[in-house]
């Protein structure tokens, strides 16, 4: 073995520098030990031990179990049956023989794609040991009679991040890519493992802040983020960005994005290939985005309603500025979405008819079934989030980030372990990865707000189930043409559910379905010719399977069929618009400021 200047490295020397670096590990380690235990002494004497109620439901599911001894007879009369057969298949294997697993992995599951799980007789077997666990341990739970329907959502969702926790992936003696890059590098990748966690937990300051991406391969304005345009308008929650024209003539009612403040604007804007803000100024629209500010303690009084009024309506009176025209078509992505609904509602109710046309993309409007992120929300939870928002300000962005990334687990927390700290390797440089790391944090009273009245209370369909500026609000009264949305793998905003909140809406709806998640379901540029969508106009039916039954499938995106439909409220073509030209001057140039603040600073 040689290094970089090809000189040969001796023993001696592989000696001294592993010692140097173990030296160096023990000093960076005992800091870190010391700032846990001052943390943890520092801890409020009121936080709940356990404010996600976990071992409260674990503890009614071992209850449910202790009467009901057949539910575990069964799973270990099912485990030993497929043991059997599993040690017959291995037996065969090792023989030479042909033999056919007992379990084929999942589909989509990624965590087995080495060749030496397939291959190798020994490591075949300790994937199907753990496929057959995993199937015993989640089986049993779910056959366990009685529980309430909370206690069941929660205790399946954390028995699958317990399963998820002991893959055999995610241990160094287990894993056949891991042991094959030990034997090659000598340890190395070990020793480069350890480096990484202690550069995570120094940067979450005792927790551990796993890096998804290279950090310092990306810079706003430079590699992400590149659309030309103008900030043209800012206030305390926003700055509005008017984007620089590529068409000679461009539609005459200007297009309003209202990205999420749960992370960044820029999801719609990463790279020129897969960007849907210059792709929709490219198709002549002129684009006006929302680029949410970075609340800190400041804002700790600014509520769901602000969002509203410094949000889309101070944008709407800024664009009337500067373009001139009153008219305007208007999407709404995720939480924004949310807000897009109650905001036509509030306008409805006001005589307000300045949105032509509404688009929602992913957006749940009724909260009846928020799918997984319901685990998260409870009595119980939302007492201890808020006692912890109510002395910061704000609720801290990696909170957040951990919550979605939970959904994911086995990708966005798994995979990561085994590449930077079992193989050793750095975070491959992804702009998608690189602005979900990007996190945002959320105002103490509007997080409140959003989540108790709408996730565990589900008021916000109600025909004045919420107030928003002195207006109680009804969605059922948004008379305007809607484009929604939704993607058939979404996590977050599950389809059927966004299906539900569609149906509310009182004029006429374009329902669409695009395949994969909340994020590449949505950024899935034509060109990529990946993934499909369904189309079906109306909403009628009660179940949505019914709809989909019934619905046209396409291949590409769907941002060619939405292109086609909001063609019809462009209001006509006049002449090219430059930001900053009209009645509001240019205030710096985009991305703007806002979205440069980090949650760490």
């Amino acid at each position: 073995m040689t290094d970089a200047s090809n000189d040969p490295i001796t023993p001696e020397h592989r000696t001294a520098e592993v010692s140097r670096m173990l030296a160096e590990i023990g000093a960076r380690s005992q800091r870190l030990v010391d700032q846990f235990v001052q943390r943890q002494c520092e801890t409020h004497p009121d936080w709940y031990a356990d404010p996600l109620g976990v071992s409260k439901s674990f503890m009614e599911l071992c209850s449910r179990m202790l009467a009901q001894p057949e539910v575990v007879l069964n799973a270990q009369l099912d485990a030993w049956q497929s043991y059997m057969a599993l040690w017959h298949h291995t037996t065969r294997r090792m023989l030479g023989m042909d033999s056919e697993a007992p379990l084929e992995t999942p589909a989509g599951d990624r965590r087995f794609r080495h060749d030496q799980w397939e291959d190798n007789p020994v490591f075949d077997y300790v994937k199907q040991s753990y496929l057959l666990a995993a199937r015993t341990i989640q089986g049993a739970v779910n056959e366990v009679q009685g529980l309430d329907e909370k206690s069941k959502q929660k205790i399946d969702f954390y028995t699958r991040q317990f399963v998820d926790a002991l893959a055999p992936t995610n241990f160094a003696m287990t894993n056949p890519e891991v042991i094959a890059e030990t034997v090659r590098s000598g340890g190395q990748n070990l020793l480069n493992g350890l480096r990484h966690i202690l550069e995570d937990l120094e940067a979450g300051e005792g927790r551990l802040q796993i890096r998804m991406t290279d950090t310092e391969a990306f810079d706003l304005g430079r590699n992400v983020a590149l659309s030309p345009g103008k900030v043209v308008y800012q206030n305390e929650l926003m700055q509005l960005i008017q984007y620089a024209p590529s068409t000679a003539e461009v539609y005459r009612r200007p297009l309003l994005i209202m990205p999420p403040w749960i992370n960044k604007f820029y999801i719609l804007d990463l790279q020129p290939r897969n960007s849907f803000i210059k792709w929709a100024v490219d198709q002549g629209h002129t684009v006006f985005v929302i680029s949410w500010v970075n609340p800190d303690a400041r804002h700790r009084d600014k509520d769901f309603e602000d969002y509203m009024l410094e949000g889309p309506i101070a944008a709407l009176d800024a664009i009337g500025q500067a373009t001139g025209e009153r008219e305007v078509n208007v999407i709404g992505y995720c939480i924004g979405g949310t807000l897009l609904a109650g905001t036509l509602a509030w306008m409805q109710a006001r005589g307000d008819d300045r949105v032509v046309s509404a688009t929602f993309f992913t957006a749940l409007i009724d909260f009846a079934d928020p799918g997984e992120l319901g685990v998260f929300i409870d009595e119980e939870q939302l007492r201890a989030l808020e006692q912890e928002m109510s002395e910061r300000g704000y609720l801290e962005g990696k909170q957040m980030a951990t919550t979605f990334n939970m959904l994911r687990a086995n990708d966005l927390i798994w995979s990561f372990v085994v590449n930077n700290y079992l193989l050793g390797k750095d975070p491959f440089p992804f702009d998608l990865l690189y602005w979900n790391s990007d996190t945002t944090r959320m105002p103490a009273k509007m997080h409140s707000f959003y989540l108790r009245r709408m996730y565990l209370e589900n008021v916000y369909k109600d025909p004045g189930g919420v107030t928003l500026a002195g207006v109680p609000i009804d969605v059922r009264t948004v008379k305007v043409p809607v484009y929604f949305l939704s993607t058939r793998e979404d996590h977050i905003a599950p389809w059927k559910s966004t299906y539900a909140g569609a149906r509310l809406l009182g004029g006429p709806v374009r329902f669409t379905v695009g395949g994969s998640g909340h994020i590449a379901g949505v950024v899935n540029p034509p060109a990529a010719n990946k993934y499909g969508y369904w189309t079906r106009d109306g909403v009628a039916e009660q179940d949505p399977q019914d709809w989909l039954a019934g619905a046209e499938e396409h291949q590409g995106s769907w941002w060619s069929d939405w292109e086609r439909w909001i063609a019809t409220y462009g209001g006509g073509r006049v002449a090219a618009r430059e930001p900053g030209a009209g009645a509001l001057p240019a205030i710096e140039d985009a991305p703007g400021s806002y979205v440069r603040a980090k949650s760490t600073d």
